[in-house]
């Protein structure tokens, strides 16, 4: 048990590194387009990979830090409808979704690792100047749908343990009395 608690703090600690990596991509891509506007309209000299460079990085920023906003139950959510349910009931509404988010995530890991091996395989490159190889700009998705994977499990825990604690108080003689 000890084990599994150092691993889940080890993976939170990924996530967080993960975060802060998104953070500074995203400030590069502030600087680079600052700079690609300069360049081109005051000095009219354009750069080749602004634009390339940072859709990539438009590209890993959010597979980077999907699974860091979920444990931060951040993403957007529709719960008009679930606040009318009880607490117990929107915890086990929430473990199912988690469960159900869990699966979606294993198999676009399954698909889009796939589709970077196919890239890999037969040495695809990108129709660009630059001319980058796909599969590794590609790998960004299968990692970041293992990353929800493994929260949206954590999260279903999480949920299905609050529903048992809840159930458990409303079946308790003492809470009744």
């Amino acid at each position: 048990m000890k084990t599994f608690k150092k691993g889940e703090k080890a993976f939170d600690r990924i996530l967080d590194i993960l975060a802060v990596f998104a953070s500074v991509f995203v400030f590069f891509i502030m600087c680079s387009v600052c700079y690609e506007v300069v360049a081109r309209y005051f000095f009219n000299a354009p750069t080749t990979w602004v634009v390339e460079i940072c859709s990539i990085i438009l590209l890993f920023t959010p597979f980077l830090v999907g699974a860091w906003v979920l444990r931060k139950d951040g993403h957007v959510k529709m719960d008009l409808i679930l606040v009318t349910f009880s607490l117990k009931n929107q915890a086990l509404i929430k473990t199912i979704t988690s469960t159900v988010a869990a699966f979606a995530c294993l198999i676009l890991v399954f698909y889009g690792t796939k589709l970077a091996w196919d890239f890999y395989k037969t040495h695809y490159f990108t129709n660009t100047l630059l001319r980058l190889p796909k599969s590794p700009i590609l790998s960004i998705i299968p990692l970041g749908f293992f990353l929800l994977f493994i929260q949206s499990l954590r999260r279903a825990r999480d949920t299905h343990g609050e529903w048992v604690r809840l159930r458990a108080q409303i079946h308790d003689p003492k809470e009744q009395g």
